[in-house]
């Protein structure tokens, strides 16, 4: 085999794996079309499903990251493209440095040096962003472990609600030399001593 043939087997690899991905992905698309449908046809002739529906989509917190790991576990991932592109390398891989910690309302203020560049402590998705009284911007992540970690009083430009984010990416920049952290799960707050 010469190195033309060579070549050529790879791209027909490559189209191969990509156009399966694609069919993947809208088979499962189907799917999720489908079990929208029937949920939409149980909920018009069971008024008490609309009830639990509403209870846990709008006034309880969706765990996301319990939805994502069942979607996987029985689906897979959403598209297998990670086969066919190459993933980039990190350039950001930082870890949490701070200077002095110590006890805010529900969390903890972190000295940081100024313009902080803060990293995401675990892989999780966006469920908030915007002000909280007391702790300026705030982003708070549900992670993967099921813990929600509110990362306030910084400043970011790349992340939008519902990302999905990987642990150690750059979240932003601290406003300042404080940054506040608040770490809870099912709605009780924690010792944030055991996660930082």
């Amino acid at each position: 085999m010469n190195i033309d043939d060579y070549r050529s087997n790879k791209k027909v690899s490559k189209k191969l794996v990509l156009k399966k991905s694609v069919k993947n992905f809208f088979n499962r698309c189907l799917v999720v079309i489908i079990i929208v449908l029937l949920s939409m046809i149980v909920i018009k002739k069971n008024p008490s499903f609309k009830n639990k529906i509403i209870k846990y989509v709008y006034e309880e917190n969706i765990n996301f990251t319990k939805l994502k790991n069942i979607y996987d576990k029985y689906f897979g991932k959403i598209l297998s493209i990670d086969k066919v592109v190459p993933k980039e390398e990190k350039v950001f891989n930082e870890k949490l440095s701070y200077s002095k910690a110590s006890v805010y309302k529900d969390g903890v203020e972190l000295k940081v040096d100024d313009n902080y560049l803060v990293p995401n402590l675990e892989s999780g998705i966006v469920v908030f962003m915007g002000d909280k009284e007391g702790y300026g911007n705030t982003i708070i992540i549900e992670q993967i472990n099921g813990i929600d970690v509110w990362y306030s009083n910084i400043n970011t430009n790349d992340i939008k609600l519902y990302d999905y984010i990987e642990k150690g990416k750059l979240l932003g920049e601290v406003a300042g030399k404080k940054m506040y952290m608040v770490f809870q799960k099912d709605g009780k707050v924690l010792n944030y001593k055991d996660y930082i």
